[in-house]
């Protein structure tokens, strides 16, 4: 994963999205503090026309996991949103799929191109859970060093409760484990769509601002709004 500069950015509760293209068929609207989600057929045409049959069928299965997975329990929502993104998705440099250093993809970008890097992996999978119905203060995108190797990566955690040792979702180890046992993790900050935090292994970590301060968030909710792919 390429530097991180300290612009984290999400809040999906906020984010109401209507697609300002032509035939304008992603739509979101707002529903108990979330967003409801639906691609509609003339979507999915301009998704196979522009990026093939297979960008289609993520698609397609992604809404699948949405409509289906608003009733199950919460830890296999998250078992099946972090199966679904490692399964369908390749792993890849921002080099090499959007010539640029450092590029935080949306989920449409994400699923229309099949490749990405740990943020991306990361930012889909939270906009996901959100949407099935798991509330965003349980959900922590975190910036990690992996021990050893001294490398940046970003992973999704998840708190039962506010004093739960955090759960890992993560693109390069697909089990979903307790953080105290992801001994090759060194935890730097997280954030969601309401604030950032100094990371801890074994709890909420030190809050230390809020979200809206931070570098791009605007950008992302604009790029949202009027580029999803």
């Amino acid at each position: 994963m390429s530097a991180v500069k300290a612009r984290i950015f999400f809040s999906i509760s906020v984010l109401i999205f209507v697609s300002v293209a032509v035939i304008g068929v992603v739509f979101f609207k707002a529903k108990k503090g979330s967003v409801y989600f639906q691609l509609e057929p003339a979507m999915l045409e301009v998704i196979e026309h522009k990026f093939g049959s297979a960008a289609k069928q993520r698609f397609v299965d992604w809404q699948k996991l949405i409509d289906t997975g608003k009733t199950i329990t919460e830890l296999e929502k998250l078992q099946q949103v972090n199966d679904f993104f490692n399964h369908n998705i390749a792993f890849s440099d921002d080099l090499v799929v959007w010539k640029k250093a450092d590029y935080w993809a949306t989920p449409f970008e994400l699923l229309s191109i099949g490749a990405g890097d740990c943020e991306d992996y990361s930012i889909a999978k939270y906009f996901t859970l959100v949407e099935l119905g798991i509330d965003q203060s349980k959900l922590r995108i975190t910036y990690v060093t992996v021990l050893g190797l001294n490398n940046r990566h970003m992973v999704l955690t998840y708190f039962e409760s506010s004093h739960a040792v955090p759960l890992v979702l993560d693109n390069i180890n697909p089990n979903i484990i307790a953080s105290t046992d992801r001994r090759d993790l060194s935890p730097v900050y997280s954030f969601n769509g309401s604030g950032l935090w100094l990371a801890k292994m074994k709890s909420n970590g030190q809050l230390v601002g809020n979200a809206d301060q931070l570098n791009l968030w605007a950008n992302l909710k604009q790029q949202m709004l009027e580029k999803p792919f």
